[in-house]
């Protein structure tokens, strides 16, 4: 049988592709655009989450898929009509890409609310599942700093002792990974933070390291980070992420060993994230 991956050239679905691959599944790589050239040993097709009559095609003689939840305020998608096309094709399990934000019973914004809305959905279809609710990606740091670490060598911070627990997305990918190809896992939500909890400022001092040299932290103002964030992410999201920050100043934040005790393979720290991003600074 096959297992579909959703999102195969996206920071984690590369990776659970490849892993797949590696455990010896045949996997078919789920993208809403062409690939560029050819993928090897992956049966590349195109179709879109936010087009439901690209599904059955993507889905056709599948039994198994990794599907990811709200990515992007701007860009949601009818999780009624995925999980029907799942259902209708043959699909069994699923293993979500979910968000810890759902975990907060008073948040109201968009990432936790549709993420729920997305969780309950596949619940109620009668699939086997699993959700991944990482925290903070080490990714986001790229997102946020890469610019302006490659054109000033700077970082802009409003809180540079704030703490954060990046989590590697090889990490989440090897733990959908586990979950499509072990069993024990139907029915299990698991929460997935890195393993050290880090300031803002040490992170910076992480990427440095990798790319040999020290990068300076500019102090801004809660209002200037809010707008920084904001250049690359949702405003909705850039808010909650530098109020997250703010209360997480000087405080260390949850961490987790959930990647090591479920894949056997401990985690991987920041310091190694950077290291394997180093170009993406350059």
């Amino acid at each position: 049988m096959v297992a579909v991956v959703f999102g195969a050239r996206g920071n984690v679905g590369r990776h659970v592709a490849d892993g797949l691959l590696a455990a010896g599944e045949q996997v078919r790589a789920v993208s809403r655009t062409p690939a560029a050239g050819p993928t090897p040993k992956c049966d590349a097709v195109t179709a879109d989450l936010e087009r439901p009559e690209t599904l059955p095609a993507a889905l056709d003689g599948a039994d198994k898929m990794f599907l990811y939840g709200m990515l992007d305020p701007q860009r949601p998608y009818d999780i009624d009509k995925v999980a029907a096309s799942a259902t209708t094709a043959g699909i069994r399990q699923v293993v979500l890409l979910s968000s810890v934000a759902v975990l907060d019973p008073d948040a109201d914004h968009p990432v936790p609310r549709l993420n729920r809305t997305i969780e309950q959905a596949i619940q109620r279809s009668g699939m086997d599942w699993t959700f991944l609710r990482p925290g903070t990606f080490a990714t986001n740091t790229r997102t946020w700093w890469a610019e302006s670490i490659r054109t000033d060598n700077v970082v802009r911070l409003p809180y540079p002792l704030a703490q954060s627990a990046p989590v590697h997305e090889k990490d989440i990918a090897a733990l959908a990974v586990t979950a499509l190809t072990e069993p024990g896992h139907s029915h299990q939500a698991y929460t997935i933070y890195g393993a050290e909890s880090l300031t803002l400022q040490r992170q910076v001092e992480h990427i440095g390291e990798a790319l040999g040299r020290r990068i300076r932290i500019e102090h801004v103002s809660h209002e200037q980070a809010h707008a920084e964030v904001g250049r690359t992410m949702h405003p909705v999201v850039a808010e909650a992420i530098v109020s997250q920050w703010a209360a997480a100043n000087g405080v260390p934040v949850p961490t987790s060993a959930i990647a090591a005790k479920i894949t056997g393979t401990p985690a991987h720290t920041y310091a190694q994230w950077a290291v394997d991003h180093s170009d993406d600074f350059r």
